[in-house]
């Protein structure tokens, strides 16, 4: 038998977001609003008000012009004003301002003379652009931490709208609390002192319920309505009924928000495991009382079957579960029992839902629903009085059963996330690398994914970004230099603005961002002057949005073994793998 050796359990406190913050910080900060006014018995032994407050936040300083948030950004922490001012853009400031990258697409005579001429040296870069020189944006440090400005801040917001935020003002926490784009760009204009809280201390200060109701509210008064609306249901429901609505919808959550450190624990369960570990929404069999709208994240729909769950679909923001049974049930109230929830709903990774009662569905939504296309599909009975499924519906099982494995493999490797999925049909592929080499002459020599990656039957899933609908590479860039493009969802890197911290690529789940040396025009290699180590620059796919005829890759495969794919596009997809060979 092995010896034991037994050790303390690793904490999350083990970990502070500033192992710098003094007790002395901490404890001003508990003598300042909000945290005065918080009931300190409302928290745990295991995690006092004090300890969120020493670990779980930072006080940082601002120069005027320094970016705190940028409108697309994905939040990862709620800030707080604790001295000065800082502007909040309500309307958006170019690409190019953001320290963003403004990409414009080659002509085809510019684009057959790059593929004509090789670049001499992989991963070339001009050494002024490297160090930030000549850009409307730059990058500076502030406290030994790196910063992206407006070097011009008064002309740059000249005539854009704006507002003014001072002491103990918060902005930031929708982002924060949903891991979803900013709206807005904050900048600095005078010498400021914030508080950034990250997402994990926001979410335990809510215990609190006068801080709780706060966040709350400044949701339900900003962002609730916009959400329901994402819903085709509330696509026509009078203003004056979805007040109602959203008065009576809760706010949940399910799982944990950073399900990317979980992933590779998770793969290694088997399915049935797998799918018991994750977090219940709604429950097979149990009372249809509620109706519930993905906010964020993805939810798997599952059925039972003998000791273990099929899983039938997975649902995505915006999308509805439990509509169908309350139709139902509405449809045939007093006549028959109503009819339970037919399948399951579990949260893959994290999950933020609304959760509307039964009776607001009944008494709000449904009699506003119009008599088209969606009304119909919803009102069609699924089931019998006996909760069983009626003949039409037992076909369409067989046709979702028969995807089943698919399904499951893409839940399970939370492929389901990619927007922009690198797929490759190994029974045709011919090991030609044409799309390797078409890849690395569009992009300066160095190929930009890597033709290997899981596995269902023929088809490989390829080391290429899929430009997820749930971008965790995007949490805790320091310069905002990786960012999606709001027009077309192509998530990509400025070079310009990139300081080779590897932060988004350590993030990335599915090992799609690689951190490459960088080199100058004479193909000298750039080392920093300090420590004298490789300047690194992270590099991913970008689909090729600067060639007018799209990824490069796909266009050079001489046998359509190749794919770029939305995931969530189930029919699409199905439709590309039952190809007959050609």
């Amino acid at each position: 038998m092995l010896e034991q050796l037994a050790i303390e359990r690793p904490k999350r406190w083990d970990h502070p977001l500033d192992p710098a913050m003094s007790a002395d910080d901490a404890t001003w900060l508990l003598s300042q609003p909000p945290f005065s006014r918080m009931d300190p018995s409302r928290f745990t032994q295991s995690a006092t008000l004090a300890d969120i407050v020493r670990n779980d936040t930072r006080i940082v300083r601002y120069e005027p012009g320094d970016i705190v948030v940028r409108e697309g950004d994905y939040g990862s922490s709620a800030f707080m004003v604790l001295t000065g001012e800082v502007r909040v853009i309500l309307t958006g400031l170019a690409a190019t301002s953001l320290g963003r990258q403004s990409t414009k697409k080659m002509s085809w005579w510019e684009a057959l003379k790059n593929s004509l001429s090789p670049w001499p040296v992989a991963e070339q870069r001009q050494v002024a652009r490297v160090q930030g020189e000549s850009l409307g944006t730059a990058v500076r440090e502030v406290d030994h931490r790196p910063r992206v400005y407006l070097q011009d801040v008064d002309t740059i917001l000249h005539g854009f709208e704006s507002e003014s935020l001072g002491s103990s003002e918060i902005f930031g926490e929708l982002a924060a609390m949903t891991r979803s784009p900013n709206r807005f760009t904050v900048v600095a204009t005078t010498p400021a002192v914030l508080l950034e809280i990250r997402w994990q201390g926001l979410r335990m200060l809510r215990r609190d319920s006068k801080f709780k109701e706060y966040l709350d509210l400044r949701y339900r008064a900003n962002n609730l309505q916009l959400h329901l609306r994402e819903c085709p249901l509330f696509h026509h429901l009078p203003q004056d009924r979805l007040d109602l609505v959203a008065a009576a919808t809760e706010l949940v959550s399910f799982g944990e928000m950073e399900w990317f450190s979980e992933y590779e624990k998770s793969r290694k369960l088997d399915s049935r495991d797998r799918i018991d570990s994750e977090p219940l929404i709604a429950e097979e069999s149990l009372p249809a009382d509620h109706m519930i709208i993905i906010r964020a994240g993805f939810a798997r729909l599952s059925h039972r079957q003998g000791g273990g769950h099929r899983t039938l679909a997975y649902l995505g923001k915006g999308q509805a579960f439990g509509q169908r049974e309350l139709a139902h049930n509405h449809r045939r109230r007093g006549k028959e029992d109503p009819l339970p929830y037919q399948e399951s709903l579990r949260a893959v990774g994290f999950v933020d839902a609304l959760r509307i009662p039964k009776q607001i569905v009944y008494d709000l939504i449904f009699p506003h629903v119009r008599s088209n296309e969606l009304w119909e599909d919803v009102r069609k009975p699924r089931y019998d009085t006996t909760g069983r499924p009626v003949a039409d519906e037992l076909q369409l099982r067989e046709k979702e059963n028969s995807h089943t494995p698919l399904l499951e493999f893409l839940v399970d490797e939370r492929l389901i996330n990619g927007r922009q999925a690198m797929i490759i049909d190994m029974d045709r592929c011919t090991r030609c690398d044409d799309c390797v080499k078409a890849c690395a002459t569009t992009h300066q020599g160095n190929p930009r994914f890597i033709r290997n990656g899981s596995q269902f039957g023929p088809w490989m899933f390829a080391h290429a970004c899929m430009h997820c609908e749930d971008p965790v590479c995007m949490i805790g860039c320091p310069t905002g230099a990786i960012a999606r493009n709001q027009e077309n969802g192509i998530i990509s890197i400025n070079p310009d603005t990139c300081i080779g911290c590897s932060t988004c690529s350590q993030s990335c789940p599915y090992q799609n961002i690689n951190m490459v040396e960088i080199r100058d025009e004479q193909g000298r290699q750039l080392v920093d002057s300090g420590t004298k180590l490789p300047i690194l620059q992270a590099t991913k796919c970008d689909l090729c949005q600067s060639q007018p005829a799209g990824p490069a890759c796909q266009n050079a495969c001489p046998h359509d073994a190749l794919i770029r794919i939305d995931m969530s596009d189930l029919k699409k997809l199905s439709k590309w793998m039952e190809r007959k060979a050609a």
